[in-house]
Parts: structure tokens; C-alpha cells; sequence
């Protein structure tokens, strides 16, 4: 039987919705979950701390939202500061990913796949966190 990898989770950090993405117990397949509400802090450090416990996830992967020249504006800086928090909450490693395009390539997934509107934005938070979850994995192999 295949021994279990360690587990980890993306986040696609939002002021109001935060989009988070687990792998499968083999470490093959990113999976999103559940929206959680970015607008506190504390309750969503609290929040992926216990996802951290009570799932086996031993890493987390930050969205780095750079400016499309690479540059870090206020954004990046904020999801480096989140990365540090978590990391202090969870007592997990957390690495910083850059996430340009993933929401866009997200959403335009999710529109190609018959979902829009209203179901669109309710579900581009935590698909754009599997597409960042995903793309680590594959470069792993």
C-alpha cells in the first residue's frame, strides 16, 4: 500500500473571501474547499490552523499576487505578512507562490466548464487556490 505524503494546502488570500485548496492523501491532486471569510483575520488564522491539525497539512502555499512586472506592490506585501502570521498560528511551513493569472485562468476555466454568474464568483476563490496548489504539484513530480 502507498504510504500517505504530507499534505499541503493553497491559499488564494482575499480581503473578503480567502480560497483554499487541499491535496488528496497521496499528494497527487489538489481539491478546493470551502470559501472562508478573509475579513477576520484572527477567526482565519484560527480557521487554517485547525485545517492544519485536524487534515495531516504539514505546508502551506501563500498566492504572492506580484504586479505583472514582478514587482511587490501592497497586495504582495500584504500575503507576506499573512504567510508570516500563518506560519506563526499554524506552526507549519509556509511558502510564498507567485499567483499571477490564476484567478483569471480560474475563471475563465469555471466559464468554460458552463459555470457563471452568481456560482462563478462564489467558486473562482477556491479554484484559482487548486490551480495554484496544482501547479506546485505537477513541478514536484
Amino acid at each position: 500500500m502507498a504510504k500517505a505524503k504530507a499534505r499541503a494546502a493553497a491559499i488564494d488570500l482575499g480581503k473578503a473571501r480567502v480560497g483554499v485548496a487541499v491535496t488528496d492523501e497521496l499528494g497527487l491532486y489538489a481539491h478546493p474547499r470551502p470559501l472562508l471569510d478573509g475579513r477576520n483575520r484572527k477567526a482565519l488564522l484560527e480557521a487554517l490552523a485547525a485545517l492544519a491539525r485536524d487534515e495531516g497539512i504539514t505546508r502551506f502555499l501563500v498566492g504572492l499576487p506580484l504586479e505583472m512586472n514582478g514587482d511587490e506592490g501592497p497586495a504582495a506585501r500584504r500575503a507576506a505578512a499573512f504567510a508570516q502570521a500563518l506560519a506563526d498560528a499554524a506552526g507549519v511551513e509556509v511558502e510564498l507562490v507567485d499567483e499571477r493569472l490564476t484567478t483569471v485562468e480560474a475563471a475563465r476555466r469555471l466559464r468554460d466548464g458552463g459555470v457563471s454568474g452568481r456560482k462563478s464568483k462564489e467558486r473562482v476563490d477556491g479554484a484559482a487556490a487548486a490551480l495554484l496548489l496544482q501547479a506546485w504539484l505537477d513541478r514536484r513530480g
